[in-house]
């Protein structure tokens, strides 16, 4: 169960900070979003495939990079 703190980051049933959560999907893919890009137009959410794929291209233009796809890399 994931549930929302005040500071919209969101808290798994362990106590876990992170700011993405399985509601947020994709903006290429519609998969669950592990990359928020915010550009001074908004934000681009992503799957850890396509935010590697886009990186090199947004990157130096990003005000904000959040990568939380070591996420899916843990036990």
């Amino acid at each position: 169960m994931t549930q929302m703190a005040t500071d919209h980051t969101a808290v798994d049933e362990l106590g876990s900070r992170y700011q993405l959560s399985a509601a947020d999907r994709c903006d290429s893919c519609g998969a669950q979003a592990y990359v928020r890009v915010t550009m001074t137009s908004g934000e681009l959410l992503f799957c850890a495939h396509h935010g590697a794929a886009v990186k090199d291209k947004l990157q130096p233009a990003a005000v904000e990079w959040l990568d939380e796809s070591s996420r899916l890399h843990q036990d």
